[in-house]
């Protein structure tokens, strides 16, 4: 190992970005060469992106400016994209480069889980980036403007949004918002219009609490979303979708919501994985590897219950903080400390003014969740760029 230690930190989602900040407030200089790799020269905020994928907000408004995050002095930004990870060298390989490292952190963040449902890779949309939610926007409208041209063609105005969890239920809320706009702007009959959320599991939003689920469909059947609960998507079609025992539910914007995996990337660097992602020890490090740690979506971690941590924003966040105390330890040869999920509460947002949750111990939904939830994403804003981020991105949360 070299007199200064290289700390290579792959992706600045929220478990890279949240590690970079640490290890800038904590380390002195010269103590340690960070090197952060993202391919994109912004964050963004996952959790945001339901909101421009249905065009309720732009899609600027969920990403911010690496530059305006980290210190240059502390920390050295490399924009480009990762090729392959070899843990035996110790290198990692770049599009347009090599770097080597003494500590890898891992966050290049998860990929859509399609579970092996024939078409759903080259027929249907995913919320997983700013592109992918400007691509899905402009092609909504698209379809509205389509059907102008062809009034027999209703499967333009019918979208089937596959999955029921906390995504898909926060995009078709917004969505439902997005309609009567639409309609208005390209003066369509709104009842033509369909939103279908087609989910396998036998509830939507598996695993929350049952009360609040059924506030949430209440307030989104409202809004005009017909829920197909307990009904799987069988292919994935250029038409549209077969569900159930056969039937075909014609439509020519399907968006997939209904899992993430994580990086290929990881698997093929030999890590012993599970659909992706390493099952790290207490302190966040692959397993055979003192020098790797593995966060967000690539990691799976176990609860108490045996059950894994589902891959969240807030758990990334936790790992993040950890990850770069443990990171200075190492490097002082100090004691690592392991990695305890602090659960703070979830909440989902079912459109404009409206949302579920729970928090502190309690239940919460209507106009108090969304200002619960809009006082969670200020609180993020804050902790990665102060107040200053706060005033420039926190009216549009």
């Amino acid at each position: 190992m070299s007199s200064i230690p290289k700390i290579v930190i792959l992706g600045a989602g929220y478990g890279g970005i949240l590690t970079s900040l640490r290890l800038q407030k904590e380390l002195n200089y010269n103590e340690a060469d960070v090197t952060l790799v993202n391919k994109h020269d912004y964050h963004y905020i996952t959790t945001h992106l339901h909101m421009p994928a249905a065009g309720t907000d732009h899609p600027d408004n969920a990403r911010v400016n690496i530059s305006k995050l980290i210190d240059e002095f502390k920390i050295d930004f490399v924009k480009s994209t990762v090729v392959q990870i070899r843990p035996q060298d110790r290198k990692v390989i770049l599009e347009d480069g090599t770097l080597s490292y003494d500590y890898l952190v891992i966050g290049l963040g998860g990929e859509s889980e399609t579970f092996g449902i024939p078409g759903l890779a080259d027929n249907a949309f995913t919320i997983r980036s700013i592109n992918s939610v400007r691509l899905i926007r402009e092609h909504i409208e698209y379809q509205f403007a389509r059907y102008k041209r062809e009034p027999h063609r209703t499967d333009y105005l019918t979208f089937v949004v596959g999955g029921a969890g906390f995504t898909g239920i926060e995009f078709i809320g917004e969505l439902a918002d997005r309609i009567p706009d639409l309609c208005k702007q390209f003066d369509v009959d709104p009842s033509l219009v369909k939103i279908i959320n087609v989910e396998a599991a036998p509830t939507a939003l598996p695993g929350f609490d049952p009360e609040l689920v059924e506030y949430a469909m209440q307030v989104l059947q409202k809004k005009g979303v017909t829920f197909r609960i307990g009904t799987a998507i069988k292919e994935c079609t250029p038409d549209g979708v077969v569900v159930g025992d056969g039937e075909e539910i014609k439509s020519q914007t399907v968006i997939w919501t209904g899992g993430v995996r994580g990086n290929r990337l990881i698997e093929d660097a030999g890590f012993e994985t599970m659909r992706g992602r390493v099952k790290v020890d207490e302190f966040l490090r692959a397993p055979g590897h003192e020098n790797v740690y593995v966060l967000g979506d690539n990691s799976l971690m176990f609860n108490d219950q045996g059950r894994p941590y589902p891959p969240t924003a807030q758990i990334a966040m936790q790992q993040g903080v950890n990850c770069a105390h443990n990171l200075v330890a190492a490097i002082r040869s100090q004691s690592p400390k392991p990695f305890a999920f602090a659960n703070k509460g979830t909440v989902a947002s079912l459109g404009k003014g409206e949302a579920i949750g729970i928090a502190f111990g309690k239940k919460y939904k209507g106009r108090v969740a969304a200002w619960l939830k809009k006082m969670i994403d200020l609180r993020y804003l804050f902790i990665i760029g102060g107040i200053p981020l706060v005033l420039r991105k926190g009216k549009f949360l």
